[in-house]
């Protein structure tokens, strides 16, 4: 990558006032002042603007974190923190939650910057299970696990909800198993059925499952292990 243009993404600014600032040697490469802006940046550079370092980043980069509520998953919200408080990496900005939350959900956000990893998590298509721990306000009909399994009707909805897994856990709490991402799906099924969620906590994405050890609003990389099992879908599998 040209050092311009490396320069110009670390600052968030057009690539002709990186060009400015590199000519203006507030750019320094590997503790040398650096006028070029056509220099290539190699991954073991050591880059400072100002005297701040900046990191080269190698590949895109994967994490999960445990989000508690009252953080919403966009980057960016004029009226509420973002799940980016929590992410201690250089140029965080950069990152995007793959599969959003509410404000008021907690549990697993994926995030990244590889925008093809995200889409197979979010893309209908790909049917990945997502597994959420749910409490309610009135008991559970066992009822609930025949309906689920066969599809129900939300409101405002054409095509019934594909089949779920609910797993009732005591009068009052659930895991409930989706393959699908609809808005406020979990809270609309219930809803269709004369309940209310009162709680609501996102346990497993896939083959990811949230790590036990991660408190609320602590996050880690995710192994070569949980990154790949979002892999093709089977039927784009078959084409190779």
């Amino acid at each position: 990558m040209r050092l311009e243009k490396f320069i110009s993404q670390q600052l968030e600014v057009s690539r002709a006032i990186a060009g400015r600032e590199i000519r203006a040697k507030k750019v320094t490469i590997n503790g040398e002042v650096v006028r070029d802006a056509a220099y290539k940046v190699q991954p073991d550079d050591e880059i400072e603007y100002d005297g701040t370092p900046l990191v080269v980043q190698q590949g895109p980069r994967y994490f999960m974190l445990n989000k508690p509520q009252g953080y919403v998953c966009s980057t960016d919200d004029p009226d509420h923190p973002t799940v980016l408080f929590f992410i201690e990496e250089p140029a965080a900005f950069k990152l995007h939650a793959a599969g959003r939350l509410d404000i008021d959900t907690t549990g697993l956000v994926l995030l990244t910057d590889d925008g093809q990893w995200s889409h197979r998590i979010t893309s209908p298509r790909h049917h990945l299970e997502k597994t959420y721990l749910v409490e309610v306000e009135e008991p559970i009909d066992p009822s609930l696990i025949e309906k689920f399994a066969a599809g129900i009707q939300l409101h405002n909805e054409r095509e019934l909800t594909k089949p779920a897994v609910l797993e009732i856990l005591d009068e009052k709490a659930a895991r409930l198993t989706i393959s699908e991402g609809r808005y406020h799906q979990v809270k609309r099924m219930f809803a269709a059925m004369g309940n209310h969620v009162s709680a609501l906590h996102r346990e497993s994405i896939g083959d990811i499952v949230l790590d036990e050890e991660l408190g609320e609003g602590e996050y880690r990389e995710l192994t070569v292990e949980e990154i790949d099992s979002i892999g093709l879908p089977e039927e784009l599998k078959k084409r190779k």
